[in-house]
């Protein structure tokens, strides 16, 4: 692996992947990156961040939930991110139904919190009914990267202590 592939893998494994997200935009930011993930290498995602993050209004949940037909089609020609309808379309109504979530418990932030604990199952279950495009690797690789499942690092990785000491979820 090149020395900038290292770097775009380490910045991201060694700040971000596996510790709590308190905000509600940077949650569904992460859930649309592991949506767009699918059939591909994380590598590409890393590397797309920032046009996600243009293209996305810098993942704005009530600005992509408003997305008109005009906007999707602006998406399916931007070559900043992954064009999938499917995935275009999944962001934009997960956009709308995080908007529910915030309406009856304040945040998804609180929404999640509510949940736990639940095993992978039963969250896989729980997001195929409430959200578009989460299977089962979608939504496992989602909730360990933001703190609500244990395995984003093993106990012999140095970043675990951080990761405990940011007491993800899964820990408490």
């Amino acid at each position: 692996m090149s020395d900038p592939r290292k770097a775009l893998h380490k910045a991201y494994h060694d700040t971000l992947y596996g510790f709590p997200i308190e905000d509600d935009n940077e949650l569904f930011c992460r859930l649309v990156l592991e949506i767009n993930q699918a059939g591909l290498s994380w590598e590409t995602i890393l590397k797309k961040e920032a046009g996600f993050r243009k293209a996305y209004d810098n993942f704005d949940i009530t600005t992509v939930a408003a997305y008109t037909d005009a906007d999707r089609e602006r998406l399916m020609a931007d070559p900043g991110i992954i064009r999938n309808r499917l995935k275009i379309n999944a962001a934009i109504e997960n956009a709308k139904t995080i908007l529910g979530l915030q309406q009856e418990y304040g945040s998804f932030k609180n929404w999640l919190e509510g949940q736990h604990p639940k095993t992978k199952e039963e969250w896989v279950k729980l997001f195929k009914k409430t959200f578009r495009f989460t299977g089962g690797e979608i939504v496992n690789e989602f909730l360990m990267s933001i703190g609500y499942l244990p395995g984003a690092h093993s106990t012999s990785c140095a970043i675990y202590a951080n990761v405990q000491e940011a007491n993800p979820l899964w820990m408490r």
